[in-house]
């Protein structure tokens, strides 16, 4: 084959450091803004950016040449960063670990409206019963001692 052809897409999840609820409704949508940017300067793609007070999905589509964990380490160092300075959050920090579960392509839609819709999807659902339930559906093993 002459070419390359890759559908790489990730649905990744990361809270605030002791799932503390630090962004308001308001600097959500501009951390949200600042994710999807980053991600976009490091020539990914921002499928979808979302989440509530105190964690943030991340829908992305990724190349071959991207490793994982350099890119969420940009995505968080920057984001940080930038809310440290623009939001001037001085406290702030993200957690250190993080999920990261493969998409179809057939998905694609489902995986951004249920990012989208986080609000309305944690009226019904607590972050650890949603987490819990990604690993589940993703077949990840782990250990509860470790989770939270």
């Amino acid at each position: 084959m002459p070419s390359t052809h890759l559908s790489l897409h990730y649905h990744l999840v990361f809270s605030t450091k002791n799932r503390e609820p630090w962004l308001s409704p308001t600097d959500r949508d501009r951390v949200h803004e600042y994710i999807g940017g980053t991600l976009r300067g490091l020539n990914g793609i921002a499928h979808a950016v979302g989440g509530t007070g105190d964690h943030v999905h991340v829908f992305a589509g990724l190349r071959a040449t991207h490793c994982l964990a350099d890119v969420m380490r940009e995505i968080k160092s920057e984001s940080s960063a930038w809310i440290h300075r623009e939001l001037r959050m001085a406290g702030f920090a993200w957690q250190d670990g993080y999920g990261g579960f493969t998409v179809s392509a057939s998905k694609l839609e489902t995986v951004r409206q249920y990012v989208l819709n986080q609000e309305e999807h944690h009226r019904v659902k607590t972050f650890q019963e949603e987490y819990v339930a990604m690993l589940k559906r993703g077949l990840v093993a782990y250990n509860e001692a470790y989770l939270w």
